[in-house]
């Protein structure tokens, strides 16, 4: 039984036989692998939200894979991906890796080159999705205060202590006393350190 937790590794060439070759390898590592053998049917089948990584044909009838990487680059699919071609040279690994590739191989494969590749593709490809999440309920919380609470909360992070967010509101120290409480009790914190990593987006 193919490991769910170690993600899902797509495959993308119009070779069958390349594709039957990195599943066998891959499978036989324990991943699970899921083949297409076009672009365009990768793009209406593959589920955004896993963790999972791309290994991906340059040359194909139709989309290629740089066209494929440029497609979900304007979706903001953040999906860690590698190229393989039996025709690859540099300017072209340049270029994808500028774009975030994390790699460019070439057939045929190194078993263990390739292991470790889809080992840390699908490393950054969990930390990637706990960075979303944690980005998504960031939205949430802050999502929940008032118009004023959001300036308070504004000069709370520009280091403004009550009375100077007061002026600049053109309010009483005690209601913007109020609002931090509010605040606090909204995002779920008891610090303004906790209330700063919210604020700013800080993971750790």
């Amino acid at each position: 039984m193919k490991s769910a937790s170690k993600g899902t590794v797509y495959v993308i060439d119009d070779d069958e036989a390349v594709r039957d070759s990195l599943q066998w390898l891959l499978e036989g590592n324990d991943y699970r692998v899921r083949c297409f053998e076009s672009a365009e049917t990768f793009l209406t089948r593959f589920d955004p939200r896993e963790a999972a990584c791309l290994i991906v044909d340059v040359r194909m009838p139709g989309m290629s894979g740089l066209e494929l990487q440029d497609r979900l680059i304007q979706r903001g699919v953040a999906m860690p991906l590698a190229f393989i071609t039996g025709h690859g040279d540099v300017p072209m690994a340049v270029t994808t890796m500028k774009k975030g590739a994390v790699d460019f191989i070439e057939k045929p494969f190194n078993e263990n080159l390739l292991r470790d590749l889809v080992d840390r593709m699908l490393q950054k490809a969990r930390i990637d999705l706990e960075e979303h999440a944690q980005n998504a309920n960031r939205e949430a919380l802050l999502g929940k205060l008032t118009s004023r609470e959001s300036q308070v909360l504004e000069r709370i992070v520009a280091g403004r202590l009550n009375k100077q967010i007061a002026d600049d509101l053109n309010i009483s120290i005690k209601t913007v006393e109020a609002h931090r409480a509010n605040i606090m009790e909204k995002l779920g914190t008891n610090t303004v350190a906790d209330l700063l990593k919210i604020a700013l987006g800080a993971n750790k």
